[in-house]
């Protein structure tokens, strides 16, 4: 690489995530050695419905109890399920059926795929506290940036698919662990699995607040169907120049700087 791109590069890359592993790390990618399918996911939802052992905040409600009430966070979730039958999920707008089994530019189809779920203590402090952040990571991702700390899952698929009542149950699972927050890390691509999976888990007794881990790169119409149901948005800062947004996470266009 020459010093200049390098240069560039560093200067790109200067966002960095760190990767923490909690004492409750629960993988759902079989071995490397063993093709064995993975057998301790959660498969009921017959959680205690006072919040687990999460320790919650009497006087706090996430906004998403009461479009459930509603039957709102049920319409929001088939409305974005829709839209998987000519995607236009990510700014990417590759338009594929994915509803019809074909896989996008993210290389997901509507199969809702995970690698792993558990308490995250390498997140932002205020997010961690002393139980830790819920974290799902979700398999694929619509960037494809040459640095991706993750990349056997975002980029190699690294993961098992899951149903939507098994991502409710995790959910769910996470709250009993103690977590503070569900942490839903590369969420873009399966935005209509996760309202679904909230609706299904806001009624079983979730309290706990959402968290959007996102790459930045979002649809302004996506996020206006997630007004609501998303406490705290997580996005990272990767690049200040769009030249190098296109160069290093494979073609993203440039956005327009804004003037002052």
């Amino acid at each position: 690489m020459k010093e200049r791109s390098r240069r560039e590069f560093i200067k790109s890359c200067f966002y960095l995530a760190i990767t923490g592993v909690g004492s409750s790390f629960i993988s759902l990618s079989p071995s490397r050695k063993e093709n064995k399918k993975s057998t301790f996911l959660p498969d009921t939802l017959d959680y205690d419905k006072e919040g687990g052992t999460a320790k919650l905040d009497p006087n706090f409600e996430p906004a998403y109890l009461r479009l459930h009430s509603s039957g709102e966070l049920k319409k929001r979730g088939e409305d974005l399920w829709k839209i998987m039958k000519s995607c236009r999920l990510c700014p990417r707008e590759c338009g594929v059926n994915r509803l019809a089994g074909d896989k996008g530019f993210c290389q997901a189809s509507s199969q809702l795929e995970i690698s792993a779920y558990h308490p995250h203590f390498g997140e932002e402090k205020p997010l961690v506290g002393k139980g830790g952040s819920g974290t799902i990571f979700l398999t694929n991702c619509g960037l494809r940036c040459v640095f991706c700390i993750n990349w056997q899952i975002s980029q190699g698929g690294e993961g098992e698919p899951q149903s939507i009542e098994q991502m409710a149950a995790m959910m769910l699972a996470l709250q009993k662990m103690g977590c503070h927050n569900i942490n839903l890390v590369t969420p873009t691509h399966y935005s209509p699995h996760i309202v679904r999976a909230v609706d299904i888990a806001a009624g079983k007794g979730l309290r706990l607040p959402l968290v959007y881990n996102t790459c930045g790169w979002e649809r302004l119409e996506i996020l206006k169907k997630l007004d609501g149901i998303i406490d705290i948005y997580l996005p990272d800062f990767k690049y200040w120049a769009g030249e190098m947004a296109a160069k290093y996470s494979s073609g993203v266009k440039p956005i327009r700087r804004l003037q002052n």
